[in-house]
Order: structure tokens, then C-alpha cells, then sequence
């Protein structure tokens, strides 16, 4: 039996009015389906709508056509099943580290000592021990992208939308990053949307990636990811198959030809 479709996008453009009042098409006709427990990644060039898509997903657009659907419930505004994490942390400076973790819990009403330990919990998972009752300003930028990526997951969202969250970080901080990420959502079976600049994160965190055109933004291709382990992304890294995968992602974006221009 299949899996259940968790996020869907049906036949979706996204349109928008300029400051000159020109109509701007950002995506057009984009249709994907991510199944429970995938990871997908997109992939495209830069103004290409991947933000967007991720927007819709979340319900903070609507389409101008077409649907996103999540469990099969349209969306028509922010849904409690699905979260959304930025490049930057936004975490709260006025909160300590558990507080920022517990915001989304709190939000809902949750109890709040089912809250403190659950956030505790993920504090503990993603190497933050010891670090609960500190402030933002306190903690490195990786340490601060960990907690965001625990309060992302502390409201148990059926999906995971995260927009390059570790575009910022140093190389070394990002790939350990990278593996903690992989291993909670192969723990947990999140079925998730990442967008990524970076090839090879891409490749060592998906299932399948997806590649866009330029805008209006549709889906181009689609490569699956025949690597073992999601789980590993060092052992991933390794794989005499990430250079194929890398250079056939490459090709298709046509990247050596978009630096001359």
C-alpha cells in the first residue's frame, strides 16, 4: 500500500501585482505531490519562485490558480500541520533558548509543563543541553539554527517546509547540522519540502530532488535519489554516486552558462 500524500500542489500559479502595476508571474502550473515520510528538495535558479511555492504550502499566499492541499484539506490560511523554517533563526532575543522552543506549544495551549518537556527533550536531541535558560544572543549562529530547527519541530507538524536553513552557516557547522536533520527526519518520518542552492545537500538529504526553470517558475525535471541511508548524510557524502548526481543537477541547470551572462 502506498503511502498518503501529506503536502500537494495541484496545477498552482502564483501571480503578482508590481509597484508599477504590472502583473508578475512567479510560478506557473507547478504540480508535485510528496508522499509521508519523503524528503524532497528544490533546486533553481534564484528568483525562480522556490520561496514562493513554500509561502502557499504554508498558507501565507494564496494561489491565483490552482490548489495546495495538505492530508487533502485545501489550504486557505496558516495550518497548525504544517511548519516553516527561514534562513534566519528569528528567534525571539527576549525569550530564553526552552521559551523560543515552546513558543508554537504555547501558542496552541498545550500544558506547560507537557511543553517544558518536550522542548527539553528536543534541547537534548539537537546538542543544546545545558543551554536551555540562555538568551539568543548568547549562542553561535549554528547553536541559535538549532534551536529554531527544535522549535520548528517541538509543534509536531505533519509537514516541514525549510527555506536554505543552513545557507548561512560556516561549511563545517552546516554538514553537522545537515546530519542531525536527516537522522530526525528518518526518526520521525517528516515529510518535508527543502529548499537548497547547494547541490550536494540536495542530494545527501533527499529522496528525490526537483528542478525548476527560470520565472515564471515550473518544475523541469525530477531526480530520484538512489542512495542508501537517508539517515547518513556523511556516508552519503561518500557515495561514488554524489558526483553523477551533482553533475547531472548542474547540466540542468545550466549554470556555466548562466555565470557568462
Amino acid at each position: 500500500m502506498a503511502n498518503p500524500i501529506r503536502i500537494e500542489y495541484r496545477n498552482v500559479t502564483k501571480r503578482f501585482v508590481s509597484g508599477t502595476g504590472t502583473n508578475i508571474t512567479a510560478v506557473e502550473e507547478v504540480s508535485l505531490a510528496i508522499a509521508d515520510g519523503e524528503v524532497v528538495s528544490l533546486i533553481g535558479p534564484s528568483g525562480c519562485g522556490k520561496s514562493t511555492l513554500l509561502n502557499m504550502g504554508s498558507g501565507l499566499y494564496a494561489p491565483t490558480d490552482g490548489d495546495v492541499l495538505v492530508d487533502g484539506v485545501r489550504v486557505s490560511g496558516p495550518n497548525r500541520h504544517v511548519a516553516f523554517m527561514l534562513q534566519k533563526d528569528l528567534l525571539l532575543p527576549w525569550r530564553t533558548i526552552r521559551q523560543n522552543v515552546e513558543l508554537g506549544a504555547e501558542i496552541q495551549g498545550i500544558d506547560a509543563s507537557e511543553r517544558r518537556r518536550q522542548a527539553l527533550a528536543l534541547l537534548e536531541r539537537f546538542h543544546l543541553r545545558g543551554f536551555e535558560d540562555h538568551y539568543p544572543h548568547q549562542l553561535s549562529g549554528g547553536m541559535r539554527q538549532r534551536a529554531a530547527l527544535a522549535r520548528t519541530l517541538a509543534i509536531e507538524p505533519l509537514v516541514l517546509l525549510l527555506d536554505e536553513p543552513f545557507s548561512a552557516l560556516d561549511a563545517q557547522t552546516k554538514m553537522v547540522l545537515q546530519a542531525d536533520l536527516a537522522r530526525t527526519l528518518a526518526t520521525e518520518r517528516k515529510t518535508t519540502l527543502f529548499i537548497t542552492h547547494d547541490l550536494t545537500e540536495g542530494v545527501v538529504l533527499s529522496d528525490r530532488v526537483l528542478v525548476m526553470s527560470r520565472r515564471p517558475g515550473r518544475i523541469v525535471e525530477e531526480i530520484q535519489i538512489d542512495l542508501p541511508d537517508r539517515a547518513d548524510t556523511f556516508a552519503r557524502r561518500q557515495h561514488p554516486r554524489i558526483i553523477e548526481y551533482t553533475r547531472e543537477l548542474t547540466n540542468l541547470l545550466d549554470i556555466g552558462h548562466q555565470a557568462l551572462q
